[in-house]
């Protein structure tokens, strides 16, 4: 079985007009010259190298890509990398400050939030996005935030327990 292959890191490749990009990566300055169609996820993950951001589905309904532009959590797979020209993009690689795990990273290592860690990134990102949301949210409103997040192994029970463990520790 042959896989499709995904759009080219650079539009020199296929003749098509290359649009440069300029944006915050995690903090960095990170530019590139890249194909109009080229997806947020590819210039994340082909084109600055940056693996912890995950292609899921491709389709925006697995939130594996998840990511934070301008503050804001999307799905990088839904996205064209010409779309954050300009932007502050930030990613899983990101999240971490001096070396020192951010604390939802910190929470879902210590209570079990994650087992293949596919879903992983993408349910941090989205969680910590949902606590600077709302600081102490209650189990149903962590789980409709997380909604648009899909996890196949663990059943979410101790994604919760991470996430509301890590409401109360971002709270001190």
């Amino acid at each position: 079985m042959k896989l499709a292959k995904r759009a080219p890191k650079s539009s020199k490749k296929r003749g098509k007009k290359a649009r440069h990009v300029k944006v915050s990566l995690n903090g960095s300055i990170f530019e590139a010259d890249v194909e109009p169609r080229l997806l947020l996820v590819d210039l994340i993950r082909d084109v600055a190298g940056l693996t912890g951001t995950h292609v899921g589905c491709d389709t925006s309904n697995c939130g594996a890509c998840t990511v934070l532009v301008d503050g804001q959590s999307v799905k990088s797979c839904s996205m064209f990398a010409v779309q954050v020209n300009g932007s502050k993009v930030q990613t899983i690689e990101g999240l971490a400050e001096d070396g020192d795990l951010h604390p939802m990273q910190s929470a879902f290592w210590e209570n079990h939030g994650l087992q293949c860690g596919f879903c992983t990134p993408g349910m941090i990102i989205q969680a910590s996005w949902l606590l600077k949301q709302n600081p102490n949210p209650t189990d149903d409103q962590i789980r409709a935030g997380i909604s648009g997040n899909l996890c196949r192994c663990t059943g979410y029970v101790n994604i919760v327990k991470s996430i509301k463990a890590a409401a109360k520790e971002m709270r001190r």
